[in-house]
């Protein structure tokens, strides 16, 4: 019987089925495996490698089971963070963690049964580090922030959740504790929602290549697709971008619509997206500040979550792509010894 077809039984009824004759340490592993590959890949290694003869049904159930104490782990997580003050106050004698943090929110679609490609968001807590990089353009050395010991979080359903959980790895990370801390995400009014609920006091930044692509797209709109002209358009006003000048390339948009009747809803529809982020596109004041331009690092999360849930041919029963997300997290967080040992001292119901 294939995975897709099998019942569900309760929770407590699954663990004993999925778990007969397996260690704990065994459990363990192929719930990580189940996070990492496809089922029946994930039974190939078993097999092969570990030689263990466990069957790719029997690893859906462990993910089922260990997935839902997951979400349960997560749920208590949320609400401890909830119900704690949003800022950290020092007491006598206390050190501040010194590390600049940050945090990047972004969404990424996977294929649900019955529902058609729903969102899935994503979000990636990390410390910035500055180092010396090689400028792309330039070929010269300069410092650049870097966001380096990600980790990640992710929920299939509205922005409210997702926020949540967002904010009680930002806690677990000792965000409040941060010498300085960061926001990053493209223009989507979910994203600075959910960062002015609890990221209020965060330096926001909106993605420098998601700007550079709105730019681009009103060269191409007023000089044609990808010609010389627009490409000269496009850096003629770039510089003006980096300068943190959006409101002046708003303005000129505008001003251009007015002689571009063909295009002046495309040119109008891009000044108000620069019109609305202008204060979250000073990219050379936060480069000299030591903070990170780009959201990288959430993407590349996101293609992460999609490189296990949404491959090839993958559709999901929501219940079943809910309960993979925190293993998913988890291996991908690198910490899945920590979590598990966490999701290990709940009770089963």
């Amino acid at each position: 019987m294939r995975i897709a077809e099998k019942a569900f039984f309760p929770l407590d009824q699954q663990l004993n089925v999925a778990g007969q004759g397996w260690s704990e340490g065994l459990q363990k592993w192929a719930v990580w495996l189940g996070g990492l590959l496809p089922f029946e890949h994930a039974e190939d290694v078993l097999n092969l490698v570990g030689q263990v003869p466990m069957s790719d049904s029997t690893l859906w159930r462990q993910v089922q089971v260990w997935g839902e104490r997951g979400r349960n782990w997560e749920a208590q997580q949320r609400a401890e963070a909830s119900a704690l003050p949003a800022r950290h106050h020092l007491v006598p004698g206390e050190v501040p963690q010194a590390a600049v943090k940050g945090v990047a929110l972004d969404g990424a679609t996977v294929n649900i049964r019955k529902e058609g490609w729903k969102e899935l968001k994503v979000g990636s807590v990390f410390e910035v580090e500055v180092r010396p990089t090689c400028d792309r353009e330039t070929g010269d050395l300069i410092d650049l922030a870097h966001a380096v010991h990600n980790t990640y979080v992710a929920h299939l359903g509205g922005p409210e959740v997702f926020g949540q959980l967002v904010w009680a790895e930002a806690r677990r990370r000792q965000w409040s504790q941060a010498q300085a801390t960061v926001a990053l995400g493209d223009g989507a009014p979910w994203i600075w929602n959910l960062v002015g609920e609890h990221f209020y006091d965060s330096r926001q930044v909106v993605d420098w290549y998601h700007a550079a692509t709105h730019l681009r797209q009103a060269a191409h709109a007023l000089k044609g697709e990808h010609t010389p002209e627009a490409q000269r358009w496009f850096k003629a006003y770039d510089t003006t971008l980096f300068e943190g000048q959006a409101d002046q390339i708003a303005d000129t948009l505008r001003t251009l619509a007015k002689s571009n009747r063909k295009v002046a809803d495309v040119l109008r529809r891009e000044a108000g997206y620069f019109d609305d982020n202008q204060r979250r596109m000073q990219y050379q004041e936060v480069r000299e500040d030591g903070l990170p331009i780009g959201s990288g690092m959430v993407e590349s999360a996101c293609k992460q979550f999609r490189a296990r849930l949404a491959g090839p041919g993958m559709r999901w029963n929501r219940s079943g792509a809910e309960r993979l997300l925190p293993i998913r997290a988890a291996a991908m967080n690198r910490n899945f010894d920590a979590w598990w040992q966490s999701v290990s001292s709940l009770p089963l119901n």
